[in-house]
Parts: structure tokens; sequence; C-alpha cells
């Protein structure tokens, strides 16, 4: 699929209806993602893209994409070789992102979208990614977005979720519910479950240093033998 260059969709400025909650200030949305990791925002955005891996000849969709910021990365770990789309709830977003894909002259699509009716069709990406976005949902609406995502991607996929995590609380549940976070972070057991539920196997934590953030890989390929 062609992607058109970011600026090509400016014209589009309806906001889909989400029963999610959907961040609307982006303009201070870089500085409040820096000061919640305490300065290792970008730190944290490489090792995500690291652990996600897409490679060039591959089409990528990244799922409440805020500003852009870890879409641009992605295309630019691949060598610009790599097919992105980014979506979010809120236009605003989706406005900051589609400038910064321009000045960082990346073709990448960015659209109004939500995940519980994403706007593609069935096997369409080989790598899907979300971040900090899943403790937005009611668990009706997670539970349709992780069906959905199950459905756009191809047979050998994979989906990479990061969010916090249900043992890091302290401080950071505090500075989350300080800038309107309808926080309800998870397990691995009861994301894991939603996951298997929505389609996807071969669920896994990966490990890393991030003791606040959960690392969760999974594969959209069915195999025979789980059903």
């Amino acid at each position: 699929m062609h992607h058109k260059t970011a600026d090509a969709h400016a014209h589009d400025t309806s906001a889909p209806e989400t029963q999610g909650s959907t961040i609307r200030w982006a303009r201070w949305y870089d500085a409040t993602s820096w000061l919640l990791s305490f300065g290792r925002a970008g730190a944290i955005r490489k090792e995500i893209v690291r652990i996600a891996n897409p490679q060039a000849g591959e089409s990528v969709v990244d799922v409440g994409c805020g500003t852009g910021t870890l879409a641009i990365m992605m295309k630019k770990y691949a060598g610009g070789d790599l097919d992105v789309t980014g979506i979010d709830a809120a236009t605003e977003m989706v406005d900051v992102a589609r400038k910064k894909a321009g000045k960082a002259r990346q073709e990448i699509r960015f659209e109004p979208a939500v995940i519980e009716a994403l706007p593609f069709a069935d096997a369409q990406f080989d790598l899907a990614t979300s971040t900090y976005m899943l403790h937005h949902l009611p668990e009706d609406v997670k539970s349709a977005g992780l069906r959905e995502v199950r459905r756009v991607l191809r047979p050998g996929g994979r989906f990479l979720a990061v969010d916090f995590a249900a043992s890091g609380g302290g401080i950071v549940g505090h500075l989350l519910s300080t800038f309107g976070h309808a926080h309800a972070a998870h397990s691995f057991a009861e994301l894991e479950g939603m996951l298997r539920d929505a389609g996807f196997t071969n669920v896994r934590e990966v490990p890393t240093k991030r003791k606040q953030l959960m690392f969760v890989m999974a594969s959209g390929h069915v195999n025979e033998k789980e059903g």
C-alpha cells in the first residue's frame, strides 16, 4: 500500500467516537511523557523499537500513535524502507504527528481512528505496536481492540504492547492520575489472558530493566494445535 506524505490528509479533521479515554493535550504530550519517564522517554522508545525490530519491506501500524515519535523512529530504524501507519483517537495528536513526519522528511500515514474499529483490511500488517494505551480503555473496548489488532495482522505477524505494570505503582501511578490517565495497570497474567482470548498465540513477557513497564509480545499466527 502506497502511503501519502504526512500533509496529504490534513483535511481529515473528524474525530472518531470511542468509549476509551482520549488525550487531547497534544501540545504538552511529549513534555509530559518526558516527565512521567523521569527523562528516560527517548531511551525507552529506543528499547521499544529494538524489541519490535521492524524490518525493511514490512508493513507496520502503531495503534495509539500519539504525536508520532515512535512511528518515525521505527521508519528510521528500518532504513526508511518500512510502510508505517499511525492511528490515534485524538485528531490533535494526528495533526502534530503529521507535522513531525513532514519535518523529519519521513513518508508516514497518520489518521484518526480507534483501536476497536481499525479501518484496515484483514491481514494487512506484519507488525503492530501499542504503547501506554491499553490502560486507557474499558475492558470491553480493550477486548474488542485486541481482536481488531489480531484481525489486521498477517499470519506470522507480531504485536508488541507496552504499558504500565501493575507491580510498578508508587510515584508513577500518582503522576499518571495527576495527568488525567485512567490508569488501570495490568499484570502479565491478565493481559496474557485477554490476548489469548483475542486469538493471539505465543504470548510472552519480554524481560527488561524497566520495572514500571511491561513489554508483551504476541504472535498473530494461529497454531492449529492451540485451536
